[in-house]
């Protein structure tokens, strides 16, 4: 599964369990399926705040109830997001979405265009090994830089191995592995664990704690693969487990007769069943491919196999010693074709009982020359590369002693990793002799510059020239101007090994809106203001208010915007009494003339003229 498959109708499905949950987190909006496995599936996406497409990986929800695999799925994803490496692809961001009860993590992945090593190999003809060695260097590129960082990858395989455009090799799904095995106890349980039974170290298979070597040994087991055109082990799933703890695989050369003698011993070596005695870095088996590919002789010593007549043979057990005999010679005339019984019998006897003699004076030899030549040394096993508790396991195999231990920084060897030893590997010590070894304690330390207050660009710039490792956060509670350094962690001044990851917070720009309803007006203007906001006052009438409170606001508490922003407040009014109509008196009428309760009204008397 990888972020560039896509699905053979190439059209948008719904996520399984993400059902009306287009947008996850917020922000990324999920578009068609471009893989599945058995934990998890892989869907395009685009970055709503940013604007880039990118993949994102979801867990399958009858996988995603198990909550130690979400606790790990999480826990891994959060340290591999440090990972910035050209050879590794990025992890963007974690999160989950909860549907239908179930919480269901997400990754948000770099997007890449190419194909996997998986499909390549499907397709045919078979890769030139000088391609395929210079694959695995950068599969080891991004090995050396995970393992540095303390994260293995535990599940190396041509599907976890993107190969973009420009030819180069990108590795992706690290840690994420050990959270989808732990919900398998079965290696015949998913069709993706069974895939990775063909890339299991011994130790995986053993259920042993592993370490960096066990990635030496699956990309051992990949490089095999890219040589020959299949696996080491070939069988039903629990069969090839079987054969990489207890069988040696057959030598590419037999299978694929273009093979050079220093890939061939580059892919044993990884592929050796003692951890100690594979490659005990990704730099260390990188140098024997650059060595190979520049036509140079490997460091690797060649390792007689055990089996390899038969293809995946059994180890340990060796044919037995057979011993020649000379053909009886004819020495006088047949009679009718045939020599007499008795007379070949002798000539045989004769053969037997030289041979007898000859083999009892060799042993006599071999007795003689051990004793004359018999010291009380042995060589001095290979510790660089090893702890010094794996040191002391050695030596004392080789009935030797660790010595004087002396520690000193390195920039390219791991902490706690043996740099140097005296005598030399291979070099003759008395029994009970002490090896002297040097133990990197790390990259040096250096002290981190002070970069409070600068522009983020501007300050990771100055961490990455310190050769630190940089990522930033923002700080969503700064009122400081957009893109401004608030936080160091560690802080400037703090002496820290070389390399070591720094996170920058930085401010947004954007402030939240404080909550000041129901607040009295003069307090929520004064928290308004006092956050950097100017207020827009909107008087209203309201008689379930008390007057003077803030009944709404406008943006909605919590919501972010940028400083000198206005926000609006209603402040509550007592309402304006109603005016009580005033009483007007309705006037008596006058009596009519025709009023017949009146008496008659005398007539006009005439005027004298």
């Amino acid at each position: 599964m990888s972020p560039s498959h896509r699905t053979e109708s190439g059209s948008p499905s719904n996520p399984e369990g993400i059902v009306g949950a287009r947008l996850l987190g917020g922000r990324y909006a999920l578009g068609e399926e471009l893989g599945r496995g058995g934990m998890a599936v892989v869907w395009t996406g685009t970055d709503q705040r940013l604007g880039r497409t990118v993949a994102v990986k979801t867990l399958r929800t009858e996988v995603a109830t198990d909550q130690t695999v979400q606790a790990r799925f999480r826990r891994e994803a959060q340290s591999v997001a440090a990972l910035n490496h050209p050879s590794v692809v990025a992890v963007y961001d974690t999160g989950e979405e909860v549907l239908d009860g179930v919480s269901v993590p997400y990754i948000v992945m770099e997007y890449v265009e190419g194909r996997t090593l998986r499909d390549v190999l499907g397709e045919g003809p078979r890769m030139p090994p000088d391609r395929a060695l210079a694959i695995v260097g950068d599969v080891l590129d991004a090995l050396e830089y995970s393992h540095r960082a303390g994260i293995i990858h535990r599940d190396i395989k041509p599907a976890n191995v993107m190969l973009i455009p420009a030819g180069k090799a990108k590795v992706m799904d690290f840690g994420i592995a050990r959270a989808m095995a732990d919900a398998s106890a079965k290696l015949t349980q998913t069709a993706a664990v069974v895939g990775t039974a063909q890339y299991l170290s011994p130790e995986q298979a053993r259920s042993e704690p592993v370490d960096a070597r066990s990635d030496i040994y699956s990309t051992g087991c990949l490089l095999y693969e890219l040589l020959t055109g299949r696996p080491p082990f070939l069988g039903d799933p629990l069969s090839v487990v079987y054969q990489h703890v207890q069988e040696e695989p057959q030598p590419p050369s037999t299978l694929e007769p273009q093979v050079s003698t220093e890939a061939e011993r580059i892919t044993l070596t990884a592929l050796r069943k003692d951890p100690l005695d594979r490659y005990q870095s990704a730099s260390q088996m990188r140098a024997d491919i650059d060595r190979a590919l520049t036509g140079q002789s490997v460091a690797t010593a060649p390792q007689p196999q055990e089996a390899t007549t038969t293809p995946n043979a059994p180890t340990g057990t060796m044919p037995p010693p057979t011993v020649t005999m000379p053909p009886p010679t004819h020495d006088g005339p047949q009679r009718g074709g045939a020599e007499p019984h008795h007379g070949r019998n002798r000539r045989q006897m004769r053969w037997y009982a030289l041979a007898v003699v000859l083999l009892v004076a060799l042993g006599a030899a071999a007795v003689a020359g051990y004793r004359m030549f018999k010291t009380d040394t042995v060589a001095v096993p290979r510790l660089i590369g090893t702890t010094t508790v794996q040191a002391k396991v050695a030596l004392d195999a080789h009935q030797l002693e660790l010595g004087k231990t002396t520690k000193t920084a390195s920039e390219e060897v791991p902490k706690g990793q043996i740099i140097a030893q005296y005598p030399a590997p291979a070099r003759s010590a008395a029994l009970g002799s002490a090896v002297d070894v040097t133990v990197s304690t790390g990259k040096p330390e250096v002290r981190i510059p002070e970069v409070l207050g600068r522009q983020v660009a501007r300050a990771r710039a100055t961490l990455e020239t310190a050769g630190f490792r940089v990522r930033d956060r923002e700080d969503t509670n700064s009122r400081k101007p957009e893109g401004v350094v608030t936080r160091v962690d560690p802080p400037g001044g703090s002496v820290v090994p070389k390399g070591s990851l720094v996170t920058l917070y930085h401010s947004t720009g954007l402030i939240k809106v404080p909550d000041v309803q129901y607040k009295d007006e003069a307090e929520a203007q004064a928290i308004l203001m006092a956050a950097g906001f100017k207020v827009n006052k909107i008087p209203q009438e309201n008689a379930d208010a008390d007057p003077g409170t803030v009944t709404v606001q406008i943006p909605e508490p919590g919501t972010r915007r940028s400083p000198g922003t206005n926000v609006s407040i209603v402040i509550a009014r007592k309402p304006k009494p109603t005016p009580t109509p005033q009483h007007t008196p309705t006037p008596t009428p006058s009596p009519s003339p025709t009023d017949p309760g009146l008496p008659p009204l005398p007539l006009p008397l005439p005027l004298p003229f």
